[in-house]
């Protein structure tokens, strides 16, 4: 198969085209053939080395982490899904998601309902998988307020969608550039620049994906709920809880029944073919993605 990824930790120099031979499905994984693939930050920052202590790879290793398709052989003991299955979901450690073929453990895919594009579908897993854990994790109920800090990024949009559908006032930081985005969702938007002077008195939670609480500390009162995402020293620093990630069936079926109701738009905005993964993940890399970005194989 072919595939895209990366020789060695470091930038962008160390990408490379891989020809692979076709993995096989371990007892419980399937093999998907993919038709989208999610191209994240999480992406650029495990071929920098970020992650390596917590996320071991042998290299070369492929790209990527989330995948939509069609499921072509199945592994010992999977029952929930058959072949020619449409699918999306997650992989392992080590899977990788730029390429022509994926393995997908069972317990991170889900059926992929017809009304769900395979380009949205593959952009669920991490982004609004990651949203949907935080928002359940902070307990959040109609009438609360909500601050999310990096709230333009693709977590923070879709946990600005899942929070104001429940009623949740929502209120995030970003670039002045991402202001209307955040606007047309609903959200209250502060610029970076002005956050000292524009944080209201209090706020039931926060939400931070940017990893710097510094800005907030008024903010940390008891009877507030903070929740982060970023490095874990910023949970240590400010002691206040990490995200818990699930990245479950159960998660992504009810991802995907929110996308098929209207509550939840993934907001894929740019879509490259595979030959274009360098490019897809520079213009990820670049931090000026406007919503999700995909790539089609």
């Amino acid at each position: 198969m072919r595939a895209y990824g990366f020789t060695s930790y470091g930038g962008p120099e160390t990408q490379i085209w891989l020809d692979l031979p076709a993995p096989d499905p371990g007892p419980g994984e399937i093999l998907v053939a993919v038709r989208a693939a999610g191209v994240n930050p999480v992406d650029w920052k495990v071929r920098a080395g970020m992650h390596r202590a917590f996320l071991p790879l042998t290299l070369p290793a492929v790209l990527g982490r989330e995948v939509a398709g069609v499921v072509e052989r199945v592994g010992a003991g999977v029952t929930e899904l058959v072949v020619g299955d449409a699918v999306f979901g997650s992989s392992d450690a080590g899977g990788g998601g730029y390429a022509e073929l994926a393995v997908l453990p069972v317990r991170r895919a889900a059926h992929k309902p017809a009304a769900v594009s395979f380009t949205d579908a593959a952009t669920l897993p991490v982004a609004a998988g990651a949203a949907y854990d935080a928002v359940g994790q902070l307990g959040l109920a109609a009438g609360e307020t909500l601050l999310i800090l990096g709230a333009a990024g693709g977590v923070g949009v879709a946990a600005a969608q899942l929070a104001r559908a429940a009623g949740v006032t929502v209120i995030g930081t970003a670039s002045t550039a991402k202001r209307s985005l955040l606007e047309s969702l609903g959200v209250a938007a502060i610029p970076y620049d002005t956050a000292d002077a524009e944080l209201p008195a209090r706020v039931d939670a926060i939400l931070d994906l940017v990893g710097d609480l510094h800005v907030v500390q008024p903010l940390l009162s008891p009877g507030c709920r903070v929740l982060t995402v970023a490095d874990p020293s910023t949970a240590a620093e400010f002691d206040v809880r990490p995200l818990t990630r699930r990245s479950t069936t159960t998660t992504l079926t009810e991802l995907a029944r929110l996308v098929v109701s209207g509550v939840l738009d993934p907001h894929v905005r740019s879509t490259f073919p595979l030959a274009q993964a360098g490019d897809a993940l520079r213009t990820v890399e670049s931090g000026h993605a406007r919503g999700k970005v995909a790539l089609v194989v």
